[in-house]
């Protein structure tokens, strides 16, 4: 039975473009793969508190990092919801990260996580891709591809809804058409990932 370990990270319960293409990938996981487990932490309502001292000396015998690295390293695949703050991460989504990466344990050459499967939905208001104007102010892909493969060794792979405030913003209205694209290339990328994972662990 695989597992798939699901944060969302997203401020607003309702309304958030992450959060919808997050419970879409796991709509599609559960059904390619009903015998599967998800484990579920929503970042935003439940935030985890800052890494300490202490705890940053514990490692994984401090207790919550210990409950939070071994959720990751118990799930097979993992998935996340990081929609774009200010050009970066949310810092919930960010505590988390400093709680389960502990070099000798879950990063490094050796590290329990290599080689896991991990999805991030980078939702964002605007466009930040190659050419666009604001090329240079990505920094939720590029953190997270370097922290991820870097530190954790995983497999990431990125789905990445654009311009999800053109129906709200005036200014916008003439992206509408390409907004529209976006999402649904992100929708039908989670069918398609979930799909290949699901498949991936069944076999």
């Amino acid at each position: 039975m695989a597992t798939l370990l699901h944060l969302d990270s997203a401020v607003f319960p309702q309304g958030s473009t992450s959060r919808e293409v997050t419970a879409a990938f796991v709509a599609e996981w559960r059904e390619q793969h009903p015998d599967g487990q998800v484990v579920y932490r929503d970042l935003a309502a439940n935030p985890l508190p800052h890494l300490d001292a202490s705890a940053a000396a514990a490692g994984s015998e401090d207790a919550l990092r210990g409950e939070l690295v071994a959720e990751l390293v118990g799930a097979d695949a993992v998935l996340i919801g990081a929609p774009m703050y200010n050009f970066s991460i949310p810092s919930t989504l960010k505590a988390w990260l400093d709680q389960v990466i502990i070099v000798g344990h879950t990063a490094g050459p050796e590290g329990s996580v290599a080689g896991t499967p991990i999805t991030v939905v980078a939702s964002r208001g605007g466009s930040y891709a190659p050419g666009t104007p604001r090329e240079s102010f990505e920094f939720v892909q590029n953190y997270l591809e370097k922290v991820l493969t870097g530190m954790l060794g995983a497999e990431v792979d990125f789905i990445v809804p654009e311009l999800t405030l053109a129906h709200s913003n005036p200014e916008m209205a003439e992206l509408i058409p390409l907004a529209d694209a976006s999402r649904t290339q992100a929708f039908a990328d989670a069918a398609a990932k979930a799909k290949t994972l699901a498949a991936r662990f069944a076999a």
